[in-house]
């Protein structure tokens, strides 16, 4: 028997726990998705440049990894029941105060800097953290099942502030945003718990008799000193560039640029919100068997194949006649726009332990949003300055290459940090 049958019937608490994340993490995807859908009204609101909008779109993302570390060891030392509520309070107030911005310093500050940190106390690390405290045997689906939750909030979120956008115009839009954040903090606050020890219990796919000690941090206590070993590991840089790329190819270039090339198509921000959407329909579906691969099959031979297929569907996006091509574009490249998260967050458990993913990851995370904030803004300069997005997606394509290889390169034994 194990911890998820210990109460008979009764539903496991660690799938409330799931729900709740989930939501936290949808409306964490709907903030980060923003940028990207507000970009063309916001440079007709404020008469900014391409350029200078995408820069406060990179910061953003930029905050948004570098508050994951600091969020593990929140989390670490707190709680994601408390770290989670507080993280939605300043979403709120984030979005409100941006709508106040008129000049790019303060575009910068509140659009970017604080709404990234805001959005990084929520959706960074919890998902990582809450499978790794709840779960044993169904890690990789659980995980997998956040994934596919970030998908939806971009599946319900960009049709949704696009509708807003040409109705209530993008202040509309943020102030929606900050309402639903107020409304979710406090049924995270009821529904949350940190750990299963919290209630007696112990992580799903546990043996009974394993007790629930340990119950919130897996096989141990976290290592304070791992990043100092982590940092002298292969194994960690590899992880770290190709989820860099990851944040590059996904949230940087697509996420932030997408409709705007599109618009420099002469196609419509309807069109472009329904193929962000179909994207976001199939990658939920990615994601989802992404997770349930990543519990059976090697989780280097996964990334590679991501990685190789995501270059695929990058360099012939800017290549082909919008049409039918934009539709198999959507459908590939959704397919593993985010399902890189099941198999990186495994090898990540697999190499440093579960007990320090919350730290570990969150610096993976980081080189991931980094990637992303490079490519948000040197997209947005590439287009002002050559007139295309072609040699961006170009790169973008390239960039998927080397990680498909760099991936393979993983060693997923843990010889390696304990011999450092």
């Amino acid at each position: 028997m194990t911890a998820g049958q210990r109460r008979g019937g009764t539903v496991y608490y660690g799938w409330v726990v799931v729900a709740v994340t989930v939501a936290a993490l949808l409306l964490a995807a709907g903030g980060r998705s923003a940028p990207g859908v507000f970009l063309l009204p916001m440079e007709a609101d404020l008469g900014l440049s391409r350029g200078v909008l995408s820069l406060a779109g990179s910061l953003g993302m930029l905050t948004f990894g570098l508050a994951a570390p600091f969020t593990g060891g929140l989390i670490d030392r707190y709680g994601p029941r408390r770290v989670a509520t507080v993280g939605l309070l300043a979403v709120a107030v984030a979005f409100a105060v941006s709508t106040l911005a008129r000049s790019p310093l303060a575009l910068h500050l509140t659009w970017g800097v604080f709404s990234g940190v805001a959005t990084g106390l929520v959706g960074s690390v919890l998902g990582a953290t809450v499978a790794t405290r709840w779960f044993r045997r169904r890690r990789g689906l659980v995980v997998g099942l956040f994934g596919a939750a970030t998908s939806a909030g971009q599946l319900m979120f960009i049709p949704l502030l696009t509708v807003l956008a040409s109705s209530v115009g993008w202040k509309g839009g943020s102030l929606a945003l900050a309402g639903l954040a107020v409304a979710l903090a406090p049924v995270v606050w009821w529904l949350m718990r940190d750990s299963p020890a919290d209630l007696n219990l112990a992580p799903d796919g546990a043996p009974v008799d394993a007790g629930v000690a340990g119950a919130g941090q897996g096989a141990g206590r976290a290592d304070p000193q791992v990043m100092r070993r982590a940092v002298r590991s292969p194994e960690f840089w590899l992880l770290a560039l190709t989820f860099f790329v990851c944040g590059a190819t996904s949230t940087g270039i697509v996420g932030m640029h997408f409709m705007a090339f599109c618009g420099d198509l002469g196609l419509t921000a309807g069109f472009a919100a329904g193929m962000l959407a179909l994207m976001g329909t199939f990658n939920f579906v990615g994601t989802l068997g992404s997770g349930y691969l990543t519990d059976r099959v090697d989780p280097r031979l996964l990334l590679g194949a991501y990685y190789a297929f995501r270059g695929l569907s990058l360099v012939l996006l800017p290549l082909v006649p919008p049409g039918a091509a934009f539709l198999a574009f959507a459908v590939l490249f959704g397919l593993d726009y985010i399902a890189t998260v099941p198999p990186t967050t495994a090898l990540t458990a697999d190499v440093f332990g579960r007990e320090n993913v919350g730290v570990v990851y969150g610096w993976v995370f980081f080189a991931h949003q980094l990637g992303a904030a490079l490519a948000a803004w040197l997209g947005g300069v590439a287009r002002d300055a050559l007139g295309s997005y072609t040699p961006a997606f170009i790169a973008a394509a390239v960039l998927a290459g080397a990680a498909a290889v760099l991936a393979l390169r993983i060693q997923p034994a843990r010889s390696r940090l304990a011999a450092a």
